[in-house]
């Protein structure tokens, strides 16, 4: 194996859409696979707002293991890009405020799916997943191996947002999706890009810090 540090985790923030593949029921078994928008969720495991009626929803409901593909390829040469594979289970999670708030900073349009009521959110618990960075950057890897690390409370995280969004220095272009112990998933003038930490923060005023020095980064010329 021989994959760079942290490299499959920024990967799983730095792109807004997925390829989910479940086992269908009619024909049954085969893979049906089907493109979603998804957000990480604190622990950097894809989730998902599907309808009830959907193909996928109701393969899922029937067998709830998947794999899950993301490519990030903004030059559009997919084969050298990076890209990562998660197989594993998709659960059914509640719609609590702090689930909704941090999905919708993520995939601002889904709030008209949620107005429907038909949709529900689900996560995946990942297994392994292989990581492909390029020509000999690739390897299996497990969820443990991902990120040994706590994740950012939800509450925890809310309150950096709001520290981040209330920063006398943050540039009104520049808004904060989400933030972990590796980095920050940013808006810049409506493009999404991640913003790497030197070192993991391990606490809170570490976090601070963090998006402290990211702010300052946004406003130099």
């Amino acid at each position: 194996m021989n994959i760079p540090a942290h490299a499959p985790l920024h990967l799983l923030h730095q792109a807004a859409i997925g390829t989910l593949a479940t086992h269908a029921r009619q024909p049954q078994g085969f893979p049906y696979p089907t493109v979603l928008p998804f957000a990480p969720d604190p622990r950097h495991r894809p989730t998902i707002l599907v309808s009830r009626l959907a193909e996928h929803t109701r393969n899922l409901h029937s067998d709830p293991r998947a794999g899950f593909l993301i490519v990030h390829a903004p030059d559009g040469d997919v084969l050298n890009g990076q890209r990562i594979t998660l197989v594993g289970t998709f659960e059914h999670i509640d719609p609590t405020p702090p689930v909704i708030q941090r999905y919708l900073r993520y995939q601002p349009d889904a709030e008209r799916y949620l107005v429907l009521g038909d949709f529900s959110f689900w996560v995946m618990s990942i297994e392994r997943m292989r990581y492909i960075g390029g020509f000999g950057a690739m390897g299996w890897l497990t969820a443990d191996e991902l990120d040994p690390l706590g994740p950012v409370p939800l509450d925890e995280e809310n309150g950096l947002v709001e520290f981040f969004e209330h920063h006398p220095r943050r540039p009104a272009h520049v808004q904060l999706m989400g933030v972990d112990r590796y980095g920050a998933d940013l808006k810049i003038a409506g493009a999404r890009t991640r913003f790497l930490f030197e070192a993991p923060a391990s606490d809170s005023g570490w976090l601070r810090a963090s998006l402290e020095d990211c702010i300052d980064r946004q406003t130099r010329p």
